[in-house]
């Protein structure tokens, strides 16, 4: 019965804009400063030009070979693509429970996943050797919450693995609390336990007590303001996270909210059909066919 309810459990961790905060050349802590190539390869990644994000993400990586946030963007981007490819960050998607409890139709490109597994893998053990060297390190606990709650998503939504996916996010919610306690405006790590709370807030009462004795709780309410606080405050995640309470509030029939955030990501990204349409659909427009996706 469990594993019936696990095809309901949140995904979307995956990693933008640029919030005020200090800037960092040197690299020493990518995670909460703002990062000049980082954030115009988040950019990118947001405007849909996926090779161009991870040759930024790639370049700068190469240059911080220690630093496993280069290695959790390159996994971003190739986490970010499939699912654009596969139509999951669209009101089509969220609006389907189907599709939003069950996964995409079909099956994910095996080439783009390698790739996003291999990144995961070296983000994890560049973070777990900082561990070794400095207990609680705040950007190893923000790689760690970010690998976790991706492949979270990836095993969800794509690979359609449920209880595996349920492993990854207990992981993901427990480094994101120590995260929090080490390092309190870590805002993008809401978009973690946001997303979380949001999704299995969600779920019919029955299936979300069956979770609470999994250790897994949700409360939608709480996690739309979670996902507003990375909205309010974020540095790389701060427009994912409106691409997602955009879409949450799309479902809870909160239009006005919707049509506030998604006008922001046209006028951010005017080159990106993706935003343009979703605008278009929440004011209940017909969609011009230059800007279908």
């Amino acid at each position: 019965m469990i594993c019936r309810f696990a095809k309901a459990v949140p995904f979307f961790f995956l990693a933008a804009a640029i919030s005020p905060a200090r800037p960092a050349q040197d690299g020493s802590s990518p995670s909460f400063s703002v990062v000049p190539e980082l954030s115009s390869g988040f950019h990118q990644l947001y405007a849909q030009d996926f090779p161009e994000a991870r040759a930024k993400f790639t370049e700068w990586e190469s240059e911080h070979p220690d630093q496993p946030f280069g290695q959790i963007a390159i996994a971003a981007s190739y986490l970010f693509e499939e699912f654009y490819r596969q139509g999951v960050l669209s009101s089509e998607f969220f609006l389907n429970d189907k599709r939003f409890l069950n996964g995409i139709e079909g099956k994910p490109d095996p080439e783009q996943m390698k790739h996003f597994d291999d990144s995961i893998d070296r983000a994890r053990k560049l973070a777990k050797a900082r561990l070794d060297k400095t207990p609680r390190d705040a950007e190893a606990l923000f790689a760690l919450t970010l690998a976790a709650g991706m492949e979270s998503d990836a095993r969800l939504v794509l690979r359609k693995q449920h209880m595996e996916s349920l492993k990854r996010l207990k992981e993901a919610n427990e480094y994101a609390k120590q995260l929090l306690a080490e390092q309190p405006d870590a805002n993008d790590a809401y978009v973690a336990v946001g997303s979380a709370n949001y999704i299995i807030g969600s779920l019919p009462g029955g299936a979300r007590f069956m979770l609470w004795f999994g250790g897994i709780h949700g409360d939608k309410k709480l996690g739309m303001q979670q996902l507003s606080k990375t909205i309010e405050n974020g540095r790389y995640l701060q427009n994912f996270a409106k691409i997602l309470l955009a879409l949450a509030a799309r479902r809870e029939k909160q239009n006005e909210l919707a049509v506030k955030l998604l006008k922001e990501l046209t006028e951010e990204y005017p080159e990106s059909p993706l935003y343009a349409t979703e605008y278009a659909k929440a004011q209940g427009k017909l969609i011009p066919a230059e800007i279908h996706p």
